[in-house]
């Protein structure tokens, strides 16, 4: 009988490109006995994996989970224990909003080796793609990464923390409370703050709306932005072309107006 190790190595796929996953992400996809991958996760990855490996995916589409996080801990366990070597694949990175440490945990209950190869996070690497810096001297000198819907399925509760720091904001998974959210930026008078909203960073069919916090509503409809999408908010904004671009048209206007 061959002999099985039990082992669940949690893989960051990266932001959605399938070249961005890491070197050591990429053997381990290649030596996989299973694999559980979400639906960010770039499904040009599991060509990687070996001919005989079982590829299931438990992610979500349409707002429909396909297994609640308790089947998919249950399932990390079984695959773990008849197979031996399972990659959890996750879009992004693991632990950012990636409900990694809760599969971890599980799974080292029944004694099962554990490893975490870290992923590239959208929320660094969607703005930096489009030469948005989360950070950038004398302009922000941090960045905070919030989550749009919580477990509750809420606004998270940072978010008027986050607008008070005046730095940098990255909101994940906000794209159903966009009224929500610029109602507060505009409640803290910072509506004006420039914004962008990228859906599919790093794809081929990657889209782009820029204006301010206080516009989110009327930016992704202008531009039929949806989910998955992320949402930056900050002066570093500006340094996107098409940003530079919508100043330079208003400025224009308000000449011609004068």
């Amino acid at each position: 009988m061959q002999n099985i190790t039990p082992k669940l190595t949690l893989v960051g796929a990266g932001p959605g490109d399938p070249e961005l996953i890491t070197v050591k992400g990429l053997k381990a996809i290649q030596q996989a006995r299973v694999i559980l991958y979400d639906a960010l996760s770039n499904n040009e990855l599991l060509g990687h994996a070996p001919a005989n490996c079982l590829k299931r995916f438990v992610g979500k589409r349409a707002g429909m989970h396909v297994y609640a996080q308790e089947e998919i801990n249950r399932m990390i366990v079984k695959y773990a224990l008849t197979y031996g070597s399972v990659v959890r694949l996750k879009g992004g990175d693991s632990f950012v909003f990636g409900r990694g440490q809760e599969e971890i945990t599980f799974a080292q209950q029944f004694g099962i080796e554990t490893e975490v190869i870290p992923g590239v996070s959208s929320a660094v690497a969607v703005p930096g793609f489009n030469k948005i810096p989360v950070t950038a001297r004398n302009i922000s000198e941090g960045f905070w990464v919030i989550t749009g819907t919580t477990q509750s399925g809420s606004l998270s509760r940072d978010l008027e923390f986050a607008i008070q720091a005046n730095t940098t904001l990255v909101i994940l998974m906000g794209m159903s409370k966009l009224a929500e959210i610029a109602a507060i930026f505009t409640a803290q008078g910072k509506g004006d703050m420039p914004a962008a909203i990228i859906q599919n960073g790093t794809l081929p069919n990657q889209k782009l709306g820029v204006g301010t916090a206080g516009e989110l509503v009327q930016i992704a409809e202008k531009h039929e932005l949806r989910n998955p999408a992320i949402i930056v908010v900050g002066e570093v904004v500006r340094f996107h072309e098409a940003f530079q671009a919508m100043q330079e048209k208003l400025a224009s206007e308000l000449k011609l107006a004068v």
